[in-house]
């Protein structure tokens, strides 16, 4: 019985999922906190999706997905221009970015001066702290395991590879989920434009 179960183990089908960030945007380059703001690539950024679909140019996938926020959806646009086996385009907002609440459009800097180093770290980097209105990692993590969940399921039933345009904070946690990565490694996460992670299921 060990031995027909290993036998299966190996002889399952294994399907892909590729991911990667957005290009950056006017918040990313002005130094603001985007979270569900609906920020625009910049011409920088244009260049950072483009080098990301290079990167997925002789990949096949059949199902892509996004998030609401315009810059997700520009990402996605430049990679399935090489792809027209892609047939469907979904949208899946448990993969956003991470709502950082009344910082949203606020720099770094200017948190910095305003709260201190002490509180923007706690709230830039926390793994329980909420900004006010915000989210936490934490809760981001709950969201991002949901959705790893249901794709699963979803990619063995519809025998399907995916891609993915997702945003910095929700690729860390999905990181973490996938990779199996401590909550100290996983905050010093960094998380860069025009990189794919690739992982199997």
């Amino acid at each position: 019985m060990f031995l027909y179960g290993v036998v299966l183990f190996f002889f399952m089908k294994r399907y892909r999922i590729y991911l990667f960030r957005h290009g950056r945007t006017h918040d990313n380059v002005d130094g603001e906190f985007s979270g569900w703001r609906d920020t625009r690539l910049v011409k920088s950024g244009v260049d950072d999706a483009r080098i990301v679909a290079e990167r997925l140019k002789k990949k096949k996938f059949q199902v892509a997905f996004h998030t609401r926020l315009v810059r997700s959806k520009q990402t996605l646009k430049e990679v399935l221009k090489f792809h027209p086996e892609c047939k469907i385009i979904l949208e899946d907002d448990r993969m956003i970015e991470r709502n950082y609440g009344d910082l949203n459009g606020l720099t770094h800097l200017s948190i910095v001066k305003k709260k201190g180093p002490e509180l923007y770290d706690k709230w830039h980097r926390g793994w329980n702290s909420r900004p006010p209105r915000g989210e936490s990692f934490a809760d981001i993590e709950k969201r991002v395991k949901s959705f790893i969940k249901d794709l699963k399921k979803f990619m063995r039933k519809n025998e399907v590879d995916v891609v993915i345009s997702a945003h910095g904070n929700s690729i860390r946690l999905l990181r973490k989920i996938m990779e199996r990565l401590s909550i100290k490694e996983t905050v010093e996460l960094c998380i860069p434009y025009n990189v794919v992670f690739e992982y199997v299921v």
